[in-house]
């Protein structure tokens, strides 16, 4: 006889003998499995590293992975046939929770046939559900005493916590995600029947995709308690203000990070009310997100308070964070604070200090230092002494102090004391001149290592443009290289095959590549809808469609036609959705 079964088809001639079994499926379902699992380690393959074990110690590790897959199947059987939890919650349940079938094995002897001594256990010995059940959510042993439902036992006592679990799990959030919200916020598993999915579509609601509500909650279960969080609400709204789309968040999400929403809006508000114009701000954000996210903003109360107590003006400090925006990184951040801390600790003035960081905050951020006392005891000199050293010389703090050198040429250093040797060499291939007026302010234009802009620059190469071209272009529109390879490549593809431009357009306008891609989309898909009306010339240069203000291309581009308004919000609209 044929048994089929959603997941194996079974031929069983001793079905005929005991028909009842065909009432219970799933029985025919473990017992298959266990009978695979049996003959597949009858016969195991040996690996070049067991071929040098004993063969008491192989028939040891065989038993100990059988004995658990044995064990594994009955506590499926158990939760599945017994207690009528899904086929899918059985099987997760069973084969996640390690620990507690290693806890299961060690009330039997595991001498004697494992499936029917443990099936005999459960059948006198009811389990607590929870235990293995939490333990599937990735929670661990020690954190389950706090965490088990006193006076309870089976999964099916407390049915509100376990049809919430399953709305998280129906949403798409990982089961491990689960057990962490379990942890960070259990008043989630109390609401009523149909509460829950209203507040996970409260959050769709904020235009938000699916995936970004799925990183949001299991990151910051808390949002899910009560109302939808206003801070939150708040930061997402200030970032629409700066023209980042609502799903960019869901980008930098971490699930091993908690967030502070509050703290992370004030962060954005200080910064706006201290100067920051909303270009700016975008720019800080676009190229430093973890400005944004990492510490929820903490980075940037600690900085800004220690630069002014050094002495730097308001001005000066906004202009070395818009120069050196990686400085806000968390890494950087750590550096540049412990390298005043050093810089104090030898006795330096805090007026010194300060001339310090304003010179050399890039340096300071990408260096990790030793300790004052190693130093000392290294050049055989006292703090005084060290003190003098570097008040004298200032890249000598690099040199003496750190722990990987910075840069290997210390005259080169000495012209360029803000940036790397690897730029330095980059813009010298460029034609600058070394050590020269035009050199320096170079220097504070181009963003990244030397290696990035020759990635960068490479890629410009590559794409079909002469080297000399690609160098005028470097020359003229400077800000070209402080976007990612990704991004030029993005930009030439769109003018190529989307545009239809040809690529010696931005030898003319080499700007174009400096556009953001909203701008260049709306812009060109407007001018491509008037002129399939006949509404607008069909050769128009790339910079009279870009270049001209947003007054200047509504006037010429938009209220041309009739229905060209409404095209207009219509392509607004569809970006920001």
């Amino acid at each position: 006889m044929i048994v089929k079964h959603s997941r194996f088809v079974v031929f069983s001639p001793v079905l005929n003998e005991n028909p009842n079994i065909v009432k219970n499926p799933s029985f025919i379902s473990v017992k298959f499995r266990s009978f695979c699992s049996s003959r597949l380690t009858q016969q195991p393959k040996v690996s070049f590293t067991e071929s040098n074990r004993s063969p008491n110690s192989l028939v040891a590790t065989r038993v100990s992975r059988l004995s658990r897959t044995e064990a594994q199947d009955v506590l499926f059987d158990y939760l599945h046939s017994t207690r009528s939890l899904s086929f899918t919650d059985a099987e997760h349940i069973s084969k996640n929770s390690p620990q507690y079938v290693e806890k299961l094995l060690s009330k039997i002897n595991n001498d004697k046939d494992v499936t029917r001594s443990l099936t005999k256990f459960l059948r006198y010995n009811p389990i607590n559900e929870f235990e293995p059940f939490l333990e599937s959510l990735g929670l661990s042993p020690s954190e389950l005493s706090s965490l088990l439902p006193q006076h309870l036992m089976y999964l099916s006592d407390d049915h509100v916590m376990f049809d919430n679990f399953h709305v998280l799990y129906g949403y798409g959030i990982p089961r491990t995600n689960i057990g962490n919200m379990y942890k960070e916020a259990r008043e989630i598993f109390e609401y009523d029947y149909g509460v829950l999915a209203l507040k996970l579509q409260a959050y769709e609601n904020l235009s938000l995709s699916r995936n970004t509500v799925i990183k949001l909650v299991s990151c910051c279960p808390s949002l899910l308690l009560g109302s939808v969080d206003s801070k939150f609400v708040m930061v997402l709204e200030k970032l629409k203000q700066l023209g980042f789309k609502n799903d960019w968040i869901g980008g930098y999400l971490s699930g091993k990070v908690t967030y502070n929403w509050n703290r992370m809006f004030d962060t954005m508000d200080f910064l706006d009310k201290v100067g920051y114009s909303e270009e700016q701000l975008r720019s800080l954000f676009k190229t430093n997100p973890a400005l944004v996210f990492e510490g929820s903003g903490r980075k940037v109360y600690v900085l800004f308070g220690q630069l002014l107590k050094l002495g730097l003006k308001m001005n000066e400090v906004y202009s070395l964070f818009m120069q050196n925006p990686q400085i806000l990184s968390s890494k950087c951040a750590n550096n540049l604070l412990q390298a005043v801390g050093f810089l104090v600790e030898i006795g330096m003035r805090m007026e010194d200090i300060g001339k310090m960081v304003s010179a050399h905050a890039e340096l300071m951020g990408l260096s990790s230092l030793k300790r004052p006392k190693t130093v000392c005891s290294e050049l055989k000199v006292g703090r005084d002494g060290l003190c003098q050293i570097i008040k004298d010389d200032p890249l000598k703090l690099f040199n003496l102090a750190s722990k990987t050198k910075v840069q290997t040429n210390q005259q080169v250093v000495r012209q360029n004391p803000s940036k790397h040797l690897e730029k330095t060499a980059f813009l010298l291939g460029l034609g600058y001149v070394e050590n020269s007026e035009e050199m320096t302010k170079a220097l504070k234009k181009f963003r990244g290592r030397g290696d990035q802009l020759q990635e960068r620059f490479d890629c410009l190469v590559e794409a079909g443009l002469d080297c000399n071209v690609v160098r005028n272009i470097i020359k003229h529109a400077p800000m070209v290289l402080n976007q990612s390879k990704d991004v030029i490549e993005k930009k030439i593809e769109c003018l190529k095959n989307f545009l239809g431009y040809p690529l010696e357009s931005v030898v003319t306008f080499p700007t174009y590549l400096c556009y953001d891609m909203e701008r260049i989309t709306h812009r060109f898909t407007m001018y491509a809808w008037l002129r399939e009306r006949g509404a607008a010339k069909p050769t128009l240069t790339l910079s009279t469609i870009l270049a001209s203000s947003d007054a200047r291309f509504i006037k010429y581009f938009v209220d041309i036609h009739p229905e060209g308004p409404a095209m207009w919000e219509s392509l607004k609209k569809s970006t920001s959705s």
